[in-house]
Order: C-alpha cells, then structure tokens, then sequence
C-alpha cells in the first residue's frame, strides 16, 4: 500500500459537483472536483502511486458529514484526511454557527486520536450570485472565524481556506446554478490545496481559461431552473444527496501522470 493515503469527507464542494466530465456525445456523465485533481496532482508530485477515497456526498449538513462519514472514513487507516462541511448549514437560518463549529473540532479530536493528519478546507463563497446572499454571507463569515478561534493554536492542521478569496467568489468560477463551482473554480481550490501540501501546481489551474459555453442564467430562467427546486426540496425535506453512493468508498490507486508538479522549494528529478 502507498505511503499517502487520502480520503475525503464532506458534501457536494467535496464530492465535486459543478466540474462534469463528459462522455462522447457531450453529456456529463460524472463528477470529477478538486479532490479527485489533488490526488493526481500529489501522485504526480511524488512521482509514485498514492491511494485516494472520496466518501463526500452532495447535501450534507456538517452533522450528518460527520455521522455518517467520519468514521468509514478513518477505518480506511489514511495518512490524510480533507474535511469541509457546512455550506448547506449556513442557508438554513436556524442552524447555529457554534453547532457548525463543534463539528470541525470533533473531527480534528478523531484525526488526533488515530493518528491521521487532518487537512481542513473552507469552501468557497458563492454569495455574490445568490438571493439573499448578503445574510449567506455573514453567516459564512461568522463560522471561519469561529472555526479559525478553535484551530488557533494548532499550526499542525494544514488549512486551504477559500472562503475569503475574493476572485473565486466571481461568477466566471461557478456553475449556473451558483451554489457550485464550475471546473475553473475546482481547479483554483486544487491549486490551493496542493499549495498548502507544499507543492507547485500547474500555473494555468489558478486560473484557466473561461467556459464561453457556460452562460450564467439570468432572471426568472435562473428561479424557475434552480431556486424553485431547491425551494420544494426544502419544503418536502429530501436531499439532493438522498440515495446516493460514495464516490470512491474504497481505495483508489493514483498513478503520476506527469512530472508536472514539483514539490516548493525542488526541482524534478531527471536523471
């Protein structure tokens, strides 16, 4: 087995909603997300196979994540763990900030307790496109520092925090449903991931080239496509990750592709 075990845990940022890889016709078939990009790029960084899990499912509230996931998650014996969670939290307004938090430290304690070097992610802001997206944001304000207040003393916690990058909170990084990102914005959270992992992403993945095809829904397209849904599944109370699997229950092998990625501060190896 690989020295890197990696899996992550968490909902649809996680899973990877919003960056569909298509099949021949076209038509999206699967997602891939920035985990499945980190794990490629960490193999390919290495220069040697890593073994990756994704257990993420689309969602989720923090609680569940934890519940639900957690646990399978560590009984895989990884290396590393990649935990975000909340985002669906912060758009039900009696969901409090404190019981988000207890969350991420109740995953950080089970990460200390097994050994298993936590990897926190905060997720990107999708506000500025949303309705009421003003009060989204404050909430979403409001849990990065409460989360920040409790890992301040824990400099051994590799953190990736997307939430106060202003340009990912752009509409050329999200999907048209403006809850998730697009491919552009995967890729930029990978970037910073495998930063934070002390490697050199591919320059390009910061910022990749805009989707002229993804035009944004504007008006009453954008209610009738994708609030109004969202609204009858809150009413009715299912999720959109209801019966759904995880993505990579089990461990995948990684291969390097390339020698595209360098570890900061080295050079490849090419002898």
């Amino acid at each position: 087995m690989s020295d890197v075990r990696y899996v992550a845990i968490g909902d649809s940022f996680s899973e990877g909603v919003g960056d569909e890889l298509p099949d021949a016709s076209g038509a999206p078939t699967a997602v891939r997300g920035w985990a499945d990009l980190v794990a490629q790029g960490w193999a390919d960084a290495l220069g040697r196979p890593i073994e990756y899990a994704n257990l993420a499912i689309r969602g989720k509230l923090a609680w569940p994540i934890v519940r639900e996931q957690l646990e399978p998650a560590l009984a895989l014996k990884p290396t590393h763990l990649s935990f975000n969670g909340g985002g669906n939290d912060l758009l039900r307004p009696r969901t409090t900030i404190e019981h988000i938090a207890d969350a991420f430290s109740h995953v950080l304690r089970r990460c200390d307790e097994e050994g298993v070097q936590l990897l926190l992610l905060s997720g990107a802001d999708p506000t500025r496109g949303l309705p009421l997206g003003g009060l989204v944001r404050r909430r979403g304000d409001a849990l990065s520092a409460a989360v920040e207040a409790r890992l301040r003393d824990r400099d051994d916690v590799i953190r990736a925090l997307n939430w106060p990058d202003r340009e990912l909170a752009t509409g050329p990084f999200w999907s048209q449903d403006r809850l998730h990102m697009n491919t552009r914005g995967h890729h930029r959270v990978a970037a910073r991931v495998l930063t934070a992992l002390g490697f050199e992403p591919d320059p390009s993945w910061w910022r990749l080239p805009e989707d002229e095809l993804e035009a944004q829904l504007r008006g009453m397209a954008y209610y009738r496509t994708h609030v109004g849904p969202w609204l009858r599944r809150r009413l009715t109370r299912p999720s959109s990750g209801d019966g759904r699997a995880a993505k990579f229950a089990s461990w995948q092998t990684v291969p390097p592709a390339d020698a595209g990625i360098a570890r900061a501060g080295e050079g490849l190896d090419t002898a």
